[in-house]
């Protein structure tokens, strides 16, 4: 009877880690964006703003309690007045672009969304030449072409199009792709570079800040809808509860899988997380979608992927 080696078994050990890792990233992602639709649309909780003040409340507590207690990364602390404005700053473009999501999702379905969302590349390729003058070879300028041209396809072939939600998912995308370049430039230097779980540390509190007034101002009546609606809904507030902490999981999970897989390995789960959230929110929601539109969504995916090909071969 043979018995297998040490070797063998660590390998086995570390593939299971790493499949559970992903199943619980994909599921909290996924998780994330559905209950956020299912709040903001099918329970009439309209308060998008107050919700990413939730889920911001949720990443300051739990960020803290994971780097200073549990010490799942070293913590690092800001060493300059302007490298906390410039975390600040990068607070706040990602505030809008949370915002603009959630926005987004109570007059758009999932499905479109998640469309829109895929031409985060075309975006970060503009403002990386815009802000940088970082230039990419043609090919892969022109691997963005099916990107644009998939979601124009797409809003053609969606039933449920809403200009203001559209406007809003675009501004999302477009505010996600600036936060990211925009990372790359103020946090350039070696000895300021934060990892992504000690940033959202110090983003996470600061978004709180920013979206306390702008929640009183734009929201003002949240508290009294928020208990009349918990009164129709018991779970309302449970299920708020499990989205925030789900939104500080998502992170870390992200985190996580980055560390432990490849920069290829990630592009390719984030482009298939996109079409399984797509295919689970038409299941769930049942919202009608069209050919053409389905169409579209796959000429984008298809472009996202040549783009991620084009650049890693260009290195």
């Amino acid at each position: 009877m043979s018995s297998s080696s040490p070797t063998s078994t660590q390998s086995e050990k570390q593939t299971l880690f790493i499949a559970s890792l992903i199943i619980f990233w994909y599921s909290s992602n996924i998780g994330v964006l559905l209950l956020n639709k299912l709040l903001l649309s099918n329970y009439g909780f309209s308060f998008p703003i107050f919700l990413t003040m939730c889920h911001m409340s949720a990443c300051a507590v739990l960020s803290y309690v994971s780097i200073v207690f549990l010490k799942i990364v070293p913590f690092q602390r800001i060493r300059s007045r302007s490298q906390f404005l410039r975390i600040a700053t990068l607070s706040i473009v990602f505030c809008g672009s949370v915002v603009g999501g959630n926005i987004s999702l109570r007059y758009l379905p999932v499905s479109f969304n998640q469309a829109v969302g895929a031409t985060t590349p075309f975006f970060t390729a503009l403002f990386a030449y815009m802000i940088t003058q970082k230039r990419e070879a043609w090919t892969t300028y022109g691997c963005l072409v099916p990107v644009v041209a998939g979601v124009v396809i797409a809003s053609g072939g969606e039933p449920s199009f809403h200009l203001y939600g559209f406007i809003m998912c675009i501004s999302a995308t477009a505010a996600r792709a600036f936060k990211s370049v925009l990372q790359g430039v103020l946090l350039s230097n070696e000895g300021e570079k934060l990892n992504s779980m000690n940033l959202l540390l110090y983003m996470s509190p600061i978004a709180v800040l920013a979206l306390l007034p702008a929640t009183l101002v734009m929201e003002p009546n949240v508290i009294d809808a928020t208990i009349t609606l918990a009164m129709t809904h018991r779970h309302l507030v449970l299920l708020i509860l499990i989205n925030s902490i789900m939104a500080y999981g998502a992170n870390l999970l992200n985190f996580l899988v980055t560390k432990h897989t490849s920069a290829l390995t990630l592009q390719v789960l984030g482009n298939a997380k996109g079409a399984v959230a797509v295919v689970i929110s038409i299941l769930l929601f049942r919202n009608p979608v069209t050919f053409i539109g389905i169409a579209g969504y796959a000429m984008t995916v298809m472009g996202v992927v040549a783009y991620g090909e084009s650049k890693r071969r260009s290195k």
